[in-house]
């Protein structure tokens, strides 16, 4: 063989390998939300399930920026951040919720998440309308102050957020919301699935889809359920507009690093 194909065959062999490398690197495990529909109240429960990396969807790259404040923190900091503005907050159902970790989407204003809403108009009473009122549940998280914010696309392929429309849910449900995270608790990836009916055939009027959509689109975040009645992450949402506890607790959320945080969750529920 020439020298000059045995440098070739070589160059290939290493480019492969470090292709399959990043293949793994960037495999996620993702988390799974449930939100419940009955009568005119949302009921919400949750689970989880593994792997979601082998969509054949294809994705533009995305750049991901940190303050560099933010990725520095030692595990004192987070805590004395934790019991200085847990106040007014559920941040600590969510630590527990998610087995003592914070996930969150890294900053994204500059580059804001596209998402992509389909249209259900296959399904009996779907109308345009609901994908008003979706787009409208993601402008008003952004709208709390996070450092993210979204843009709404028409290509699905170029989307970092899929939000699709069923007829309904064999379960008692009315909503799903799956996120993936990479090996430091970043969110890179997410899914959310709304049904038009509820389980028995009923169609969910617009107060319950953006009830729905807005206690989703908090999961989609990086939020978990609340004890607190009166938010919209209550597992049975009887309200249809953020909560000041809703605002708090994702500004607190995107203030901390992600990660690991079991000797923070272990001290807090000691206190």
């Amino acid at each position: 063989m020439k020298r000059f194909d045995l440098t070739l065959l070589v160059g290939l062999s290493c480019l492969a390998a470090f292709v399959g490398v990043q293949a793994r690197e960037t495999r996620g495990t993702s988390v799974e939300r449930e939100g419940h529909g009955e009568a005119a109240e949302v009921a919400t429960a949750k689970g989880t399930r593994i792997a979601l990396g082998d969509s054949t969807t294809s994705r533009r790259p995305i750049t991901i920026r940190t303050t560099a404040s933010r990725t520095t923190l030692g595990p004192d900091d987070v805590l004395r951040r934790v019991r200085e503005r847990a106040n007014g907050t559920f941040i600590n159902d969510v630590i527990v919720a998610h087995d003592s970790a914070l996930a969150r989407w890294p900053d994204r204003l500059v580059n804001p998440l596209r998402v992509w809403v389909q249209n259900g108009a296959t399904l009996a009473d779907w109308s345009e309308e609901r994908n008003s009122i979706v787009r409208r549940a993601f402008t008003d998280w952004s709208e709390t102050g996070l450092p993210i914010s979204f843009t709404f696309v028409f290509d699905s392929a170029t989307a970092d957020v899929h939000v699709t429309w069923t007829d309904h849910f064999n379960e008692s449900i009315s909503g799903k919301t799956l996120w993936a995270h990479n090996d430091n608790w970043w969110i890179v990836d997410a899914s959310i699935q709304l049904a038009v009916h509820h389980r028995d055939g009923a169609a969910l009027d617009f107060d319950a889809t953006r009830a729905i959509a807005l206690h989703e689109v908090g999961h989609l975040i990086g939020l978990d359920h609340t004890r607190d009645t009166t938010s919209i992450m209550t597992p049975r949402v009887r309200v249809k507009d953020l909560s000041a506890a809703d605002r708090s607790t994702a500004f607190l959320l995107y203030s901390l690093p992600p990660g690991p945080v079991g000797a923070i969750s272990k001290r807090i529920s000691s206190r």
